[in-house]
């Protein structure tokens, strides 16, 4: 499992995005982690998936609602990460109004997630393997913090945890 120290693993996530007005919708396009994550400070989280109860109704909210107060403290970008693919993360954005605060990044096939060791087997209820409820704070790429939930609990990834660590 990756820990605080460790660089982000070599991986490619997926983001599409919606483009209002005239303009035709981008996506998806690849995100390349190791690019997108140098000399950056990002606050990622990921959790098993879209439109599911706790990730819309919690999780997704917490970090839309505080994106000013991350950006304040540093943070340069936030991350939702999710065994999804593109096309479900942008129907998602749209729906919890994400747009300019939070980067919603499909990790259709879990490569990042089972590259982290994060993984959540969720086969037996009809949703294969997902990832782990978590967040971190990456720093030029290294994890600087990183909060993984007890199945089926969401205690410490939420964003007011992750904002306190941002700003301690």
């Amino acid at each position: 499992m990756i820990k605080v120290g460790d660089t982000l693993p070599a991986a490619t996530l997926m983001e599409y995005s919606e483009v209002e007005g005239n303009g035709c919708s981008i996506g998806p396009n690849p995100v390349d982690v190791a690019k997108a994550s140098a000399g950056k400070t990002i606050a990622l989280f990921a959790l098993p998936g879209a439109f599911t109860p706790t990730c819309s109704a919690k999780h997704v909210p917490g970090y839309v609602e505080h994106a000013e107060a991350f950006k304040a403290a540093g943070v340069d970008e936030i991350w939702c990460v999710s065994v999804n693919d593109a096309f479900v993360m942008g129907a998602w954005a749209r729906d919890q109004k994400t747009g300019g605060k939070v980067r919603m990044l499909g990790d259709g096939s879990a490569d990042f997630a089972k590259a982290t060791g994060l993984t959540l087997d969720l086969t037996g209820r009809g949703m294969g393997l997902r990832s782990n409820r978590y967040s971190m704070l990456v720093k030029d790429g290294k994890v600087a913090s990183l909060n993984v939930e007890a199945p089926g609990k969401f205690e410490v990834s939420d964003a007011a945890t992750l904002l306190a660590q941002v700003k301690g």
